[in-house]
Formats: C-alpha cells, sequence, structure tokens
C-alpha cells in the first residue's frame, strides 16, 4: 500500500481528534442511545435515531483518520536537511512577478491543504513548481488562467 507523506503538525492534529472523537463523543453518543432506548417504541423515537446516525458518522470518522494515520509518511521538516532547497513541508513567501502581490504557502500533505490558511497540497501545480527550487528562483506555475510566475523569496523550515 502507497504510503501519503503528511507533516508531523498535520498527524498531531489527526490524533488529536481521534482522541477527542474516541474519548468524548463516542462515549456521549453510547450514552444517548441507551438514553434514547430507554424512551420506549424505536420505530417512532426521533432521539434514538439522530443519536444512531450521529454514532454512525463518529464510527465512520474514526476509521477514516485511523486509516490515514496508517498510511502516512509522517516528514518532520524540523528533521530533515534540505540544503536550502523547497521540500515538502517547507514554508514558502513569494512575490508574483505579474502583480508584485506577495503571498506566503507552506507545502503539506492533500489531507492537511487549506488554502484559507495558507496550506497548499503538495500535488498541486504551485507545489510541484516551487519544490526543489532555491531562493531567488523563478517558479513558472501552469494555471487554468494562464502561467504565472513566482520569485522566491525566502523559504522556511518551521
Amino acid at each position: 500500500m502507497n504510503k501519503f507523506p503528511m507533516t508531523a503538525r498535520g498527524a498531531e492534529s489527526l490524533r488529536a481528534e481521534l482522541k477527542e472523537l474516541k474519548g468524548e463523543k463516542r462515549p456521549k453518543v453510547i450514552q444517548a442511545i441507551a438514553d434514547a432506548r430507554e424512551h420506549g417504541d424505536l420505530k417512532e423515537n426521533a432521539e434514538y435515531h439522530a443519536a444512531r446516525e450521529q454514532q454512525s458518522f463518529i464510527e465512520g470518522r474514526i476509521a477514516e483518520i485511523e486509516g490515514k494515520l496508517s498510511n502516512a509518511q509522517v516528514i518532520d521538516i524540523n528533521k530533515l536537511n534540505p540544503g536550502g532547497k523547497i521540500v515538502f513541508g517547507a514554508t514558502v513567501d513569494l512575490v508574483n512577478e505579474d502583480t508584485g502581490d506577495k503571498v506566503t504557502y507552506q507545502i503539506v500533505g492533500e489531507d492537511e491543504a487549506e488554502i484559507k490558511l495558507n496550506r497548499i497540497s503538495v500535488s498541486s501545480p504551485i507545489a510541484r513548481a516551487l519544490i526543489g527550487k532555491e531562493e531567488g528562483d523563478i517558479a513558472s506555475v501552469q494555471a487554468p488562467g494562464g502561467i504565472h510566475e513566482y520569485e522566491i523569496l525566502a523559504i522556511k523550515y518551521i
């Protein structure tokens, strides 16, 4: 089975969510199901059906997280020696050559990507264009609107 890259922070976030689901949410929904059963007829018991639906969601999410963690290749950027090059986990300051807009991105795994937090997937076009580049290099990114060029201002390994 293939391993998928994930940052140490992303893996820790998934572990924390898993702990919350197993330690807090699962016991609460089990208790809610038990309480709803005490109310009698299960066919017309909305509380029971809602609790069972919630239980199904929680169990599905637990299985999903456990699957992601078992197939994750956790990469701690602080333990790498990238030699000044952009690698998975690096945080990169860029300037768009056409507009002059500055932006900062961290290159993360697909499950961690969230553009609102400036985390881009390692498989995204911009990340693929950046991997292996150094400060001062120009990265050409093929986008739906045409080719965009970004100058690499700084690379941080945080």
